[in-house]
């Protein structure tokens, strides 16, 4: 059942929806149906055989009855289903926002990343679903056509991040599979931090087209970019940190070279895993910033799958 939301975030769900839409219009229109074209081909009708049709396009069963020859007449199926399976653990509260550079919060990217491509989706006539998942699956949205129910989704993407709930990937791929039984496009959104996808992401992988959506904050960013002085992690001090889905808090010595060293080379390490576990099962991954626009790094990602050729 939908949760009810209060009206400041239902207002923030409408000034997504016009920034999505906005978005679909200026940048994103053309990129989306140039890529995903369908998802495969469908039976439509039987007709009698003429000359230059292939011999194993012939209906035996139909040729057999009437005893003249007939062929099975297949079309491109056109309609798409989209599902998003979005992140709504406590870490994806995160969020960097320095007073000179205004930065959305990683959930709220996340949000209007869901609004972007299901806009643009439904200027396609396709359909789109939704699952929200913690350690458990919060929400599911099954895929239905519509401006509306791009609203829907918004609003359920834009509820907040549980508070102090894990992320257990594997449990909502592994739902994903078995709620979406034709084959899907299938957005996974997350900030990935701490989870491993396991064999579910392969499996998920083989019967729909799965794409991996990292959102990050500019601080995670230059966590990946920086070199040897360690530029992103800055001598503060002793810092208290605490893990917003485990409770557990500790002190950090930032002014140690050792301690900002390590933690680069841990995070640098995760990431290193999961564009692995991507590669392995054959899933792309691209990143979208909570800074700047959205439909930029879509845009991109989308004139990378239409030179490389979109996947069946």
């Amino acid at each position: 059942m939908t949760s009810v939301i209060d009206p400041e975030l239902l207002a923030e769900a409408r000034r997504i929806q016009v920034r999505a839409d906005r978005m679909v219009t200026d940048v994103m229109a053309g990129g989306y149906s140039s890529v995903f074209r369908g998802s495969g081909i469908e039976f439509d009708e039987v007709r009698e055989f003429a000359e230059g049709d292939e011999l194993r396009s012939v209906d035996w069963n139909v040729t057999a009855r009437t005893g003249r020859p007939f062929v099975k007449k297949f079309v491109e199926e056109r309609e798409l289903t989209v599902l998003f399976v979005l992140d709504a653990s406590a870490s994806m509260a995160f969020g960097t926002s320095p007073p000179a550079a205004p930065r959305r919060a990683v959930a709220a990217t996340a949000a209007l990343f869901v609004g972007c491509v299901a806009f643009a989706a439904a200027r396609n006539n396709d359909k789109a679903g939704l699952i929200t998942f913690t350690d458990r699956v919060e929400r599911y949205v099954p895929a239905k056509k519509g401006r509306n129910h791009v609203l829907r989704l918004i609003r359920e993407a834009m509820q907040p991040p549980v508070g102090r709930a894990r992320t257990d990937l594997q449990a909502a791929l592994d739902y994903a599979g078995r709620v979406q039984r034709r084959r899907a496009i299938v957005f996974v959104v997350s900030d990935f931090l701490g989870v491993d996808p396991g064999s579910k992401l392969r499996l998920l992988a083989q019967r729909h087209d799965v794409i991996a959506v990292r959102v990050r904050d500019p601080f995670a960013a230059g966590l990946d970019r920086a070199g040897g002085d360690v530029a992103a992690l800055p001598n503060a001090g002793l810092l208290h940190l605490a893990d917003p889905e485990t409770g557990r808090t500790g002190l950090v010595d930032t002014s140690s070279r050792r301690v900002r060293e390590e933690l680069q080379r841990r995070w640098r390490d995760e990431r290193a895993r999961l564009l692995d576990a991507c590669r392995r099962a054959s899933v792309d991954l691209f990143d979208v910033p909570t800074t700047g626009s959205v439909a930029d790094p879509v845009v991109r990602f989308f004139r990378m799958r239409e030179l490389r050729g979109a996947k069946r």
